[in-house]
């Protein structure tokens, strides 16, 4: 089964057994479940079902297997002929997970 859920912000279509790299899941370690209730179409063939906007009764179930951060992305600023320059680094929190089930 197929379904496409929203998950902090972003749009996902997934299947049973994806594994999904995400920004993090406040308050959880790995190897803890996430249910994600936002289920904007789920099925397959017949059975497909659109929402308007969210299935009702609908979640997907989803593994923490590890929470990691992301590259290091380098902002750099100059302003020319002022002498002004500025150089920050930020690292993305992500969590890693995989969709073990898949209710419509």
């Amino acid at each position: 089964m197929k379904a496409t859920i929203k998950t902090q912000g972003k749009q996902f279509s997934v299947s049973e057994g994806d594994i999904l790299i995400v920004d993090r899941y406040p308050k959880t370690e790995a190897g803890s479940t996430v249910e994600i209730n936002e289920v904007l179409a789920a099925g397959e063939g017949e059975n497909f079902k659109v929402g308007t906007p969210f299935l009702t009764g609908a979640s997907v179930k989803a593994k923490v297997l590890e929470n990691k951060r992301g590259k290091k992305v380098i902002v750099f600023k100059k302003k020319k002929r002022k002498g002004m320059e500025r150089k920050r680094g930020h690292r993305q929190e992500l969590s890693v997970i995989k969709i073990e089930s898949i209710t419509a």
